[in-house]
């Protein structure tokens, strides 16, 4: 198949994004497939756009820089604003499928979804309707609530003249995070007053929109959904502090366990959790959903991720592996589902 594979953009996740972008590129041209890997954000002049199917994957772009990357700089570097770059809409109509992956905003928020609707391409995941409705971890936990257990959670919108009542009315110990990324960009473990001003004010830089949620002490254990059935669950133990940006990418910064070490009846309720938010939200082909785990078994749902990553580290094809599925298969398995879910209309 002709796969036009869409990475990067405009998101504090891009470089996690042209990680898993390259991977997948290269998987899927070792698979045989006919695959080119496109910036979302930048795009590509006319006279590169067929080459762009030859053109080789540099290495550079399958390691995650430990820092995210700074936008204001992108956008000098490519004024304008449109998100989507030059000749890739182009692109995208002349391919069988494209392949998203790309994570965060105009990624995993249902916009570029939706215009691949309107163009009659293909693509992978889920629709525009459920992965808006995923991107946002507010409404997302507002549905999923009667079904599975979720700490509680307080939906601010932060500005300077609010964070010093946030503060003193808040109890501790809290996670802050905003409504609408991944990659825990933004998110702050808070267990002082202090820690949470900070964390706030930090929450403010990054547009103000803000969960305040209970810390649940626990194990993190996670689990992704193919097709529509659980993955062997991951547990992820970090080396220093919690599973934050740099420790989700950084090789040897966390210790990943799959199958996790836990009892028959915790696996299954887990996996039963996913499904049921998966199943509510209305996602199709694959996602991965956060829990924290109390000693008792007792998994709370943090969130889901609809465009799970795909780096050297990512999780998902750890999972895929564990019950014999390779990095390759998987990619052909979640256009393959992809397909069949864009015909049925899901």
């Amino acid at each position: 198949m002709k796969v036009l594979v869409l990475a990067g953009g405009l998101s504090p996740e891009r470089n996690v994004s042209l990680s898993s972008g390259a991977m997948v590129c290269e998987a899927l041209r070792q698979r045989g497939h006919q695959a080119a890997l496109v910036d979302l954000f930048f795009g590509v002049d006319a006279e590169e756009q067929e080459s762009r199917y030859t053109a080789p994957i540099p290495d550079a772009l399958k390691k995650v820089a430990r820092e995210a990357p700074d936008l204001e700089e992108l956008r000098v570097a490519r004024p304008g604003s449109s998100s989507i770059g030059p000749g890739v809409l182009e692109l995208c109509a002349e391919a069988d499928v494209v392949y998203l992956a790309l994570h965060g905003a105009c990624g995993e928020d249902g916009r570029i979804q939706a215009a691949l609707d309107l163009l009659g391409v293909p693509y992978t995941g889920s629709g525009c309707l459920a992965s808006a409705i995923a991107m946002d971890k507010d409404l997302t936990k507002r549905l999923v609530a009667g079904k599975v257990t979720t700490p509680r959670w307080e939906t601010v919108t932060v500005t300077p003249e609010t964070i010093d009542d946030l503060v003193q009315r808040t109890k501790l110990p809290v996670v802050v995070k905003p409504i609408d990324s991944g990659s825990s960009i933004g998110v702050y473990i808070a267990r002082s007053r202090k820690e949470l001003k900070q964390a706030l004010e930090e929450s403010e830089k990054l547009g103000g929109r803000t969960v305040i949620e209970q810390y649940i002490q626990g194990r993190e254990i996670q689990v992704a959904i193919l097709g529509d059935k659980a993955l062997p669950s991951i547990e992820i133990i970090p080396k220093e502090g919690f599973y934050d940006y740099a420790n989700k990418y950084q090789p040897g910064a966390a210790t990943e366990v799959c199958p996790a070490p836990i009892p028959e009846a915790w696996e299954k309720a887990i996996g039963d959790a996913a499904l049921a938010v998966f199943r509510t939200i209305g996602l199709s082909v694959y996602a991965r959903a956060d829990f924290i785990v109390t000693q008792d078994g007792t998994p709370y749902f943090l969130e889901i991720n609809t465009l799970p990553g795909m780096t050297p580290t990512s999780l998902v094809p750890q999972e895929a592996a564990a019950v014999g599925i390779s990095y390759g298969q998987l990619c052909e398995m979640i256009m393959e589902t992809s397909l069949k879910a864009r015909k049925e209309g899901r």
